[in-house]
């Protein structure tokens, strides 16, 4: 492919998208109309973007890695990331009705209103965020360091600015236009590309004559292990149910009904998706087995499509990415202005100064993010670790939260902590870490053991959920204690 034409026609896609960003968010002018696209997204454009979401950088450039290295153990990713979501439909959707705005929030109201779990956790979430949008931007440096032939670092330095110009102009109503469209390209493209790839190889009975039997048994277990399988599969999915974007869906969604049906349809979908990565990556393993980097993978198989569809997949690829991470950049925004700016002034900033601020917190946030990115080129090991690390132990908050009331701030503490030391302690141990593949299942285990015992030992909260949801309303809308009555009233309407 021509370097300069990639980058001419990469230059011109993105003016372009910047362009219906900013047309389809002119009218946004509050705090909530940028970091929540108003709390009014249907469901149409909640699916667009959960699809986008999850046909992104893992699935791409990780999955097809993955089943370049290993075969059918590419499905696990979206097998993990599918069950993920469902399961955060069912279980989650309902809290819509809250009116949260970040996860911290979710999690104070489920320990009676802790504000030492509230600050924790927006730290953790704060981290998090900047963690997913450091894998997005990786992943978009490597489309275009294989595309453009431009160092890796620059590559991902011009990713990141981009970042800042794409949502910095739009808000979260332009990040999810803009994820709809792409989910549908990207979609598409990978089953044409999957098609066109076996077909190239001289067919299917070729991918089984050059790949390991090992890595063409279900999921790639005599290869990977049962265990390590069912790990890489766990830790996606416990990936969505704790990952800030995705609680960001469920807050901006018009209704619960609308939020729940778009992640049904996209597991659905997803899962039908799952098998396409493990299929182009074994292809282009039959086809060039010396990749320097497996995450190259997908990009090696877009030289199989005809220039113009190879141009508007790689396009559409490093605009998922970008995509991907303005969801994850948006959570990590609100997370500031929410949370940590309350934490150090002790009030929420002013409405006429939140877009502003925003768009400054948005510049230090992909700052941050580039800054992890630079440390990595391997997707799947870059996130399992990081999930694992700082995941687990939200995980096991919210579903402790969520469905038992005894549920306090002892056990949340120790959920966090448990999580973490766990984690830690597999990931130094190179036994333990063979054994188990990444530390998600002990990780969680342990979190959940340790958090329903301290919370079983220590006393019951002695504030009551409503009473907890009055007062995160207040602090976030900056109302008097004189307005408490009416407003537990407003916020736990069923209608909301």
């Amino acid at each position: 492919m021509n370097n300069m034409l990639f980058l001419g026609c990469f230059f011109i896609y993105a003016c372009a998208m910047i362009t219906l960003g900013w047309y389809v968010s002119r009218k946004k002018k509050s705090g909530d109309d940028f970091l929540l696209g108003g709390r009014s997204l249907p469901l149409f454009l909640t699916l667009g973007s959960a699809v986008g979401t999850m046909v992104g950088t893992g699935s791409s450039v990780g999955a097809v890695g993955f089943g370049y290295s290993n075969g059918w153990a590419g499905m696990l990713y979206g097998v993990g990331g599918a069950a993920g979501i469902l399961l955060l439909a069912w279980l989650f959707s309902p809290v819509r009705k809250f009116r949260f705005m970040t996860m911290s929030e979710e999690i104070c109201y489920y320990t009676g209103g802790s504000k030492l779990i509230k600050n924790l956790v927006a730290i953790l979430i704060f981290i998090s965020s900047i963690g997913w949008l450091g894998a997005h931007i990786l992943g978009g440096g490597l489309y275009l360091s294989w595309a453009s032939g431009l160092d890796i670092k620059t590559a991902k330095i011009i990713i990141a600015c981009a970042f800042i110009v794409y949502v910095g102009i739009g808000g979260y109503s332009a990040v999810v236009w803009i994820d709809t469209i792409q989910s549908v390209i990207l979609f598409f493209g990978f089953i044409v590309m999957a098609l066109l790839a076996v077909h190239h190889v001289g067919g299917w009975g070729n991918i089984q004559h050059a790949v390991a039997p090992a890595a063409q048994s279900l999921f790639a277990v005599d290869k990977l292990g049962i265990i390590p399988a069912l790990s890489l599969a766990t830790v996606i999915g416990v990936g969505v149910l704790a990952t800030p974007s995705y609680r960001q869906r469920i807050y901006s969604a018009k209704t619960v009904s609308s939020v729940r049906r778009s992640f049904i349809i996209t597991g659905l979908l997803y899962l039908m998706f799952s098998f396409l990565p493990a299929i182009i990556g074994m292809a282009v393993w039959t086809m060039n087995s010396h990749l320097s980097n497996s995450g190259f993978a997908f990009l090696y198989a877009t030289q199989l499509l005809p220039p113009f569809l190879s141009m508007a997949i790689l396009l559409a690829g490093m605009s998922a990415n970008m995509s991907s991470g303005s969801s994850d950049a948006i959570a990590a925004v609100s997370i500031m202005l929410r949370d940590l700016y309350t934490l150090v002034t002790g009030h929420m900033p002013k409405q006429n100064n939140v877009i502003k601020l925003s768009r400054f917190f948005l510049v230090l946030v992909i700052g941050l993010a580039l800054m992890f990115s630079l440390t990595s080129d391997n997707i799947i090991s870059y996130i399992t670790k990081m999930i694992s690390m700082i995941m687990s132990g939200m995980f096991i908050c919210t579903l402790l939260g969520r469905f038992w009331n005894r549920f306090n701030w002892q056990g949340a503490l120790t959920a966090l902590a448990v999580g973490a030391g766990s984690s830690v302690a597999i990931l130094l141990n190179s036994h333990w870490m063979k054994f188990w593949g990444n530390p998600i299942i002990p990780s969680v285990l342990f979190s959940l053991l340790g958090a329903v015992f301290v919370t079983l030992l220590t006393p019951v909260c002695n504030k009551s959920r409503e009473e907890a949801l009055q007062q995160i309303t207040m602090e976030r809308e900056g109302q008097s204690e004189s307005s408490k009555t009416s407003i537990g009233r407003y916020n736990t309407s069923p209608g909301i």
